[in-house]
């Protein structure tokens, strides 16, 4: 009995010494497997460096004056990180309760969770922690098959270990919900929140945050774009997570699984968004600065991933409010041009004034300028081949001003399409603090989707009377006229050889008509006079108006010839806005600028602007040309913001239904019209913003037939005059309603009440009332 209990015991014990060399050898084997993984013996491992700073690409990211994010600029990744201090509770809640509930218990491999996925097989939840699903996202990649995801899943263990090492939990998380792609260009937790929810992550509610961290469990299932019943029926389980483990109560629970799901969706593009246009001008300025600004290395920026933060003078708030001036008139406007020019009104519709031929050269030079031509051209297509493309009816979404999205779905064929762009009436904004050269809203046409031409910075119209200012301030430099003085309204012709003339010049006035009378300068200018304006001009020559405009921005070549008073000369918006602004500064020229710094993603500056200046004008000469522009809107073309008629109300009141804007502060402008319409300009400026704002079609015989819709009072001002209204609107934004300041030394008299007073009812031409009201 002794013996068969002593080898009972043998044998015992054999079981104990062979269970734990089994016991070793496994836990030897698992630390060699971990071993092996380190060493990179399932694939290459992260390095400390890379740990330390893991790589992922981020978006530039344009920020507005008032702090809000306009855009960004990226080729994969719309990416934006940011600290966890500016995460919600509530999100890292959700996130904690629903991907990872003992998140702040383990050090990067949850135990309990990974017995039960290997007993249960996954079926009662998985073992992935918030680290792994990090390190998975970082530097594995995908989920492997077969084989392969095992030993993917043990390089995400040692990779979270490794993390949990070098990163602090709140880091980790930020980190995480940074780098997860949301779909829709919405990589990361910052572009997700203001793509669905159009809003920053810290002002996330509960039931929103729901949403996002439901998202987590996979981006292109529990999206709320096309799955909404799924997506809702997952944030309510996120939401009775977050009750299991106590961060909300079973009431709050219950209230919050009650409401609708509201998604805000605002997608982020290139070409959608606020600010486009001045996006993409945005990124031609970067362009140019990577290239003389390289890194401290040598290397290069590259500004669709690393990260620059660039902080832009533009006001959110009164961007805002110049799109939607935009859209809301010029959606009216095209309505009444469309009336216009139907077939039966209008055969050769869009174009006016033209022969066959004409049209014909247009449109061939349109197709071989055309995305389409190139593409092919570049694919080897024959002339022929590409040709006979633009003769053949394809699909195609094209814009549209009467659906709520500005687009439709059509079928025509490539040239069809090409006349139906020509018959969109194009326009150009922008907005300039004066005394700053701040560019505080930038809008280059209708729609940068489908009109990607930007109207304020490239190319040049004719500026038509708008130029006159330049005459009327040479006049009032050299020759120190007042507002005051007056000059005949007869017909004036400057003979040949004079200035430069090749032949006499008798400008005709916009009526055809002369009064006889002597008008002061600041009448002539209200009203447009040509013939006086051909007066000044000839007293001061156009080589003197030719500097003048220079100095102002307006660094063109000129023809320095009589005909330049009348606006012959081309320039864009930013280029008129920069030199107005000369007048409202007090005589100063500030460079129109549109960016204050550029930082690296560490916060590093990079850039920072300088001013650029130049006094040009006396403060007296610039404050008698303020006065003088001030009669435009208080008698002149610009009259209508006032809300006034004249003495011929009665006459007009069939076709004259009110202007809405009754704008009561003092304001200087000028209205500008050229040769058959075919531009409208209007040149606003108050104390602290000068805005111009030009209209017309892409091709110059795209235009109205009557001064009465072609006109800039009719086509430009409008723009003008309800974005003001809507700055006005918002006390915040700051836009001036005080008078312009009044030098202490003040030579030049500007006292004309009583000839101001005999010109009140100076209203009857065409360029003041002949109009509707759109």
């Amino acid at each position: 009995m002794a013996k068969t209990s002593q080898k009972k015991q043998q044998g015992y014990f054999r079981y104990i010494k062979w269970f734990w060399i089994l016991f070793g050898a496994g836990v030897l084997a698992v630390i060699l497997v971990f071993l092996l993984a380190s060493w990179g013996a399932f694939g290459e491992m992260p390095t400390f460096e890379r740990l330390e700073n893991p790589e992922t690409n981020l978006a530039t990211e344009f920020i507005s004056s008032d702090g809000e994010t306009l855009g960004k600029l990226y080729l994969d990744d719309n990416r934006t990180p940011i600290a966890y201090e500016n995460l919600p509770e509530n999100l890292v809640n959700a996130l904690v309760a629903t991907e990872d509930a003992r998140y702040y218990d383990h050090s990067g491999i949850d135990a309990r969770g990974t017995l039960r996925a290997l007993v249960f097989l996954g079926s009662k939840g998985g073992a992935s922690t918030i680290s792994q699903q990090l390190a998975r996202q970082l530097f594995v990649g995908i989920r492997a098959k077969n084989w392969t995801k095992y030993t993917q899943k043990i390089k995400e263990w040692v990779i979270a270990t490794r993390l949990e090492r070098n990163y602090t939990k709140e880091e980790i998380i930020a980190m995480y919900l940074n780098i997860y792609d949301f779909g829709y260009n919405a990589d990361g937790i910052r572009s997700a929140a203001r793509i669905y929810f159009g809003k920053e992550p810290a002002e996330l509610r509960t039931e929103e945050s729901a949403v996002l961290v439901g998202m987590l469990k996979n981006s292109s299932l529990y999206n709320p774009m096309r799955r909404e019943e799924l997506v809702l029926n997952r944030r309510n389980t996120v939401l009775g997570q977050m009750a299991k483990y106590g961060y909300i109560t079973e009431t709050e629970k219950d209230s919050l699984q009650a409401l609708e799901m509201k998604i805000n969706f605002n997608p982020e593009s290139h070409r959608e968004g606020l600010a486009t246009y001045f996006r993409m001008y945005m990124q031609k300025f970067l362009n140019v600065w990577v290239d003389q600004n390289p890194k401290p290395d040598g290397e290069k920026w590259n500004i669709y991933l690393d990260g620059l933060k660039v902080y832009t003078t533009v006001d959110s708030r009164m961007q805002r409010n110049a799109e939607e001036a935009v859209q809301e008139h010029m959606k009216n406007l095209q309505a009444e041009f469309f009336h216009q020019n139907t077939p039966d009104r209008n055969p050769t519709a869009p174009f006016l004034d033209l022969e066959t031929f004409e049209i014909d050269n247009i449109m061939e030079r349109a197709m071989k300028t055309s995305p389409r031509w190139r593409a092919m051209s570049r694919e080897g297509k024959s002339e022929k081949e590409i040709r006979a493309s633009f003769k053949q009816k394809a699909e195609m979404t094209v814009f549209d001003w009467n659906s709520d999205s500005f687009e439709k779905d059509t079928i025509m064929t490539p040239m069809d399409s090409i006349r139906y762009y020509k018959t969109f009436l194009r326009t150009a904004m922008m907005s300039m603090e004066p005394q700053t050269g701040h560019v505080k809203a930038w809008v280059g046409g209708i729609d940068y989707k489908h009109f990607q031409y930007d109207n304020v910075i490239q190319g040049a119209r004719q500026a038509g009377s708008t130029f006159k200012p330049f005459v009327y301030a040479a006049a009032i430099d050299q020759l120190r006229y007042s507002p005051c003085y007056t000059l005949p309204d007869n017909q004036y012709c400057i003979e040949p050889g004079k200035h430069g003339n090749l032949e006499a010049w008798c400008p005709k006035n916009s009526d055809g008509k002369y009064s006889g009378e002597n008008m002061t300068l600041k009448s002539a200018l209200a009203n447009s006079v040509n013939t006086i304006t051909a007066q000044l001009i000839d007293r001061v020559g156009p080589g003197s108006v030719v500097s003048m405009a220079k100095n102002m921005g307006l660094d063109r070549d000129i023809l320095e010839v009589p005909a330049i008073a009348l606006g012959t000369p081309e320039f864009n918006v930013y280029e008129m806005v920069g030199a107005y602004g000369t007048f409202a500064n007090q005589g100063v020229y500030v460079k129109p600028v549109m960016v204050t710094r550029i930082e690296d993603k560490n916060g590093t500056v990079l850039y920072e602007y300088t001013p650029e200046t130049k006094d040009v004008l006396s403060k007296d000469v610039a404050y008698a040309m303020v006065n003088l522009m001030e009669g435009v809107t208080q008698y002149g073309s610009g009259g209508r913001l006032r809300h006034t008629y004249g003495k011929n109300q009665a006459m007009y009141k069939e076709i004259i239904t009110g202007y809405p804007y009754e704008l009561t502060n003092p304001i200087a402008g000028k209205t500008g019209t050229t040769q058959n319409q075919s531009d409208g300009w209007f040149m606003g400026m108050v104390p602290n913003l000068v805005t111009g704002v030009w209209v017309g079609g892409e091709e110059r015989s795209i235009h109205f037939s009557r001064l009465a819709y072609g006109q800039g009072a009719s086509m430009a001002l409008p723009i003008w005059a309800l974005y003001m209204k809507k700055n006005y609107a918002n006390e915040e934004i700051g836009v001036s309603r005080d008078a312009f300041e009044v030098p202490e030394e003040m030579s030049i008299n500007i006292d004309c009440s009583k000839e101001s007073q005999d010109n009140q009812d100076d209203l009857d031409t065409d360029d003041d009332l002949d109009d509707l009201d759109f």
